[in-house]
């Protein structure tokens, strides 16, 4: 780890306006730690694990993918990771950012991280679906996963930089940050990365690598991250792109989602982004077993049911039309709202 930042506060750091400095931060933990609300002691829980003798923090990976499991990252790696967000999106000390991410997971750690070292004056909130509500503020950074943007579009005005993660922009979404003059960014990564590694304007369709970062991919065409500042091995990631160098790809899809229908191989991320401006509630589509295809394409859309024509979607290849149609009456979601599309399935029973 760069010696500097072991124990270290940068000189103008600010937590909700207070200026704190090691000894400070120290004590305003304790404060936290007896706070009622339990985003606060979640807080002083992170900074109590920071500054204690481990060269490592635990965290909770999301569970999008499987069970949430608990992992160790290094201190090094984060202090990387951090160093390496305020030089690619230019958040210099003394920026405003808001925190409105759970601490728990390596988002929300990552941004307070980034605050004590970067030296930002950082306004922390409670993780909410509308966390811009009630804020008078302009800030010049902030993190958030889409449905949060989506709440903040009205105050978007507010926000000069913004950096959106956990979870695909949808179409409609992308649309209205189109026409905002906030620089609005999607970012690829995951919690064995230490966040992002990657990012692109939302009206851009590849990713460029943050700086010390490089791409390959394997046998499955799935991307592969060497990225020997926050990870001491390559990243073989499950995600099928199109890589267009070392430092760029386009991002096609999940490999352990694609369906493989009577020999075509379907990306249901695609398939999603063309149903987006045709489907106003939540959905998602996937593959179940056929005796003729070896898999059909279905769609499941939360909430009741309405009628829908979707031979009538011009954008969708033969391939791609849903065979079948589900409704849920509400999705089943991880702690970060993210949809647990295999067990969705599995309460079906196909």
């Amino acid at each position: 780890m760069h010696q500097k930042y072991i124990n270290y506060v940068h000189p103008t750091f600010s937590l909700n306006g207070e200026k704190l400095d090691v000894f400070a931060l120290h004590h305003k933990a304790e404060q936290l730690l007896q706070s009622k609300e339990e985003a606060f002691v979640k807080l002083g829980q992170l900074i109590v694990e920071w500054f204690n003798s481990n060269d490592y923090t635990e965290i909770t990976t999301s569970g999008t993918t499987g069970t949430p499991k608990l992992i160790q990252i290094p201190k090094k790696a984060m202090v990387e990771s951090a160093l390496a967000t305020g030089a690619y999106f230019n958040v210099p000390a003394k920026s405003k950012a808001l925190h409105c991410l759970p601490v728990q997971y390596i988002a929300g750690k990552m941004m307070f991280i980034r605050a004590i070292l970067l030296g930002w004056e950082l306004t922390y909130v409670t993780p909410s679906s509308n966390p811009m509500q009630g804020q008078t503020e302009v800030f010049d950074f902030v993190a958030m996963v889409p449905l949060q943007v989506e709440n903040a579009l009205q105050q978007m005005h507010q926000i000069k930089k913004i950096i959106i993660g956990g979870a695909k922009v949808n179409t409609d979404l992308k649309k209205h940050l189109q026409h905002i003059t906030t620089a609005v960014y999607e970012t690829y990564g995951m919690t064995e990365t230490v966040t992002h590694i990657a990012a692109k304007l939302v009206s851009e369709t590849n990713y460029q690598a943050l700086p010390n970062v490089y791409f390959s991919t394997d046998a499955r065409g799935c991307l592969v991250i060497d990225a020997q500042r926050v990870a001491n091995e390559p990243v073989v990631t499950n995600d099928v792109v199109t890589l267009l160098s070392e430092t760029e790809f386009e991002w096609l899809g999940r490999a352990d989602n694609v369906i493989n229908s009577g020999g075509i191989k379907i990306f249901p991320e695609k398939v999603e982004e063309k149903l987006e401006p045709f489907i106003s509630s939540r959905f998602f589509v996937a593959g179940i077993p056929d005796t003729k295809l070896g898999f059909k394409l279905i769609l499941v859309v939360e909430g009741d049911f309405y009628a829908l024509n979707l031979d009538a979607i011009t954008t969708l290849n033969k391939y791609e039309v849903p065979k079948q149609v589900y409704f849920v009456p509400q999705f089943l979601e991880t702690e970060t709202s993210k949809i647990k599309r295999a067990a969705i399935i599995q309460q079906l029973n196909l």
